[in-house]
Parts: C-alpha cells; sequence; structure tokens
C-alpha cells in the first residue's frame, strides 16, 4: 500500500472515530447489517458495536453461518422487522455496514439522522447528506476495515470473541481465502496475533455444516437439473433451486464451470446467485458488476464481489436469467 493511500485510510479512521463518539453522546446508535445476513456483515456489525454500549447490532436476517458464530459466541444481535423495525426513541446515528445501499439493508431508514457506511463493495448507491460518512474501501472483507479502527482505537474491545466474530468474516467472505490478497492475511495475523485463538479448530467450526437428508437431496436435484452453455468467451452453468443457492452455485464450480448461476422464485421474487473461481476473476469477470447491471437493466438490487454476487427484484426469473448471460458474455476475456 502506497503511503497517500495509507495516509488516506488513517484520516477517515479518525473521522469514523469522531462520528462514532459524536453519535453516541447524542443517543442510541444502531449498526444494521445487509439483509442476507452472511458472517462479514453480521461479524462487522456486532465487533463494531462492541465499543460503547448505546451501540447495538441489528437487522433482518442471520444467515447460516453467522447464526451458529452468533450462537456459539453468545454475541448480541437484535431481529428486526422490515415492517416495524422498533426504533429506538433517541437515535444518535445509524451506522450500516456491508451494503451497498438501502435496499440491501431491506428496512426503511428514519429520516434526518447521520448515517455512517462502511463498505468494501465496488459499488455504492447511498445518497449521503451533510453530517454524513462513508468508508468505502478496495479490501476484501468489511471486517478488514472493523479491525483495522479497533485496532486503531479501542483496543480494549478487540477480546476473544470480537476476534473471531472478525476473523469469521474474513474467512467466509474471501472463500475460506482462496480470494485473499496481502491486506486480508494482513488482518488475519493481527486478529491471530495474541495466540488466544487456535485458527485450525475455529477454521473447522466455522466451515462444518450440517446438511440434513432434505438439504442433501436439494442440493443433489439442483446438481441434476444443470445446464452448461457457453456465454461468449465463458463456460456458465447454470441451475435453480429452492434453497441452499450459495452452497449449490459454489458445489457447481467444481464441475470446472467457469461461472455458475443458480436462479431462484419464491414468494413473489426472483434471486440470482453467481460464483466464479479466481481463475475467471484474474481474466475479468466481475460478478457484481454484472449483477449491478442487471438491476440497472431490469430493476431490483445487485452487487457483489468481483467471485461471489447476487441480484433479487420482481422481474420473471427467464428474464432476470437473460440479462445476467446478457452481460457474461459481454465480458471481455483478457489474456493470460
Amino acid at each position: 500500500m502506497s503511503e497517500d493511500s495509507q495516509s488516506t485510510k488513517t484520516a477517515q479512521l479518525v473521522a469514523l472515530h469522531e462520528w462514532l463518539n459524536e453519535a453516541c453522546s447524542r443517543g442510541t446508535v444502531p449498526v444494521l447489517t445487509g439483509k442476507n445476513g452472511d458472517m462479514d456483515t453480521i461479524g462487522s456489525a456486532i465487533a463494531l458495536s462492541s465499543i460503547n454500549s448505546n451501540m447495538m447490532a441489528g437487522g433482518l436476517h442471520l444467515g447460516r453461518v453467522a447464526k451458529k458464530v452468533v450462537t456459539k459466541l453468545q454475541a448480541p444481535f437484535r431481529k428486526m422487522s422490515a415492517q416495524n423495525p422498533a426504533w429506538p426513541v433517541n437515535i444518535g446515528g445509524i451506522v450500516v455496514v456491508d451494503a451497498a445501499s438501502q435496499g440491501q439493508v431491506g428496512i426503511e431508514l428514519p429520516e434526518g439522522i447521520p448515517l455512517c457506511i462502511l463498505d468494501h463493495h465496488s459499488t455504492n448507491d447511498w445518497q449521503l447528506n451533510e453530517g454524513d460518512i462513508n468508508l468505502q474501501w478496495n479490501v476484501r472483507a468489511t471486517t478488514q476495515i472493523v479491525s483495522d479502527y479497533l485496532h486503531q482505537f479501542h483496543l480494549e474491545s478487540l477480546t476473544n470473541p470480537v476476534r473471531k466474530m472478525l476473523l469469521a468474516g474474513l474467512i467466509t467472505d474471501t472463500a475460506r481465502f482462496k480470494h485473499a490478497d496481502l491486506g486480508a492475511f494482513q488482518t488475519t495475523v493481527e486478529l491471530l496475533a495474541n495466540e488466544s485463538i487456535d485458527y485450525a479448530s475455529f477454521l473447522q467450526f466455522v466451515e462444518t455444516e450440517i446438511t440434513t437428508p432434505s438439504e442433501r437431496g436439494s442440493l443433489i436435484r439442483g446438481l441434476a437439473r444443470c445446464n452448461s452453455i457457453e456465454a461468449g468467451p465463458w463456460n456458465l452453468v447454470h441451475t435453480n433451486s429452492g434453497t441452499l443457492e450459495g452452497r449449490l452455485a459454489s458445489l457447481i464450480l467444481g464441475t470446472g464451470a467457469e461461472v455458475s448461476l443458480v436462479s431462484r422464485f419464491r414468494d413473489g421474487e426472483t434471486r440470482l446467485t453467481a460464483r466464479a473461481p479466481r481463475s475467471s476473476t484474474e481474466l475479468g469477470v466481475h460478478l457484481g458488476n454484472i449483477m449491478q447491471k442487471v438491476a440497472e437493466q431490469i430493476g431490483g438490487e445487485g452487487g457483489g464481489h468481483d467471485g461471489a454476487a447476487g441480484w433479487s427484484g420482481k422481474s420473471d426469473i427467464v428474464r432476470a436469467e437473460t440479462a445476467f448471460i446478457s452481460h457474461l458474455t459481454q465480458t471481455k476475456r483478457m489474456e493470460n
């Protein structure tokens, strides 16, 4: 990292520290997660909330891994309702972590409340006003931003459970470091520095998933429905499933697919989940950008990372799949 880049990040962390102090002095500060409830958004929110009793992590949903980690560590997290969020009477500010837009939070935010956005996605649809702050870093996980902040200003909050929250977010968002860079490894070393965490045991805990017979059957049926097509210069394997779309998309990559796509239609909503291996992202695939283009074309919410992304909206499933395939087809393949 260049000195200019490091100094910019340091200045942003100072600004974040001042913003949080002022917000907490005014009242309660909800720390909201992305509606997908993945480990990065949940771990970031819970870890950041540990610095002040006026802060509380909350959101619509806990994903499977996040729910397991939160339960194991007995971490404080408030499940909220989109229809009735039940906001505190006196809100000093709202922090949103790991969400590129309000639609990705899934909750209508109250007007006139200062906002703080912490995110690592390449896309950003937030409309900020005076008094708001945005830290959008080119890092592999939002937990890296929170970890840097805690190391600089709140070392006392880096307890063993908080370190595990941050580490779990980093492990999952980098696909066990398959999509990691130097910064991700540096953050991991810092989180493991006090030697209070047995990394091998913790990794096994995070990655071990109990699959019910019903879920196993759903995954097998999803694999059986797979179709392999050539989308311009890319091989795409796609299928549909009513559950476990992320796991299914990752399993498909094991077939050698350059991109995998899993579609779902349920309760009037269509959802696309896509995955790509490192070899494809290095050659030009950026699934987050493709999903954002899908949203721009047919509406809904789309975005994510280069190797893992999603879209959701009201368009029918064929139209959504067609839009994705079209934008993937237009993605140029770089020379090795």
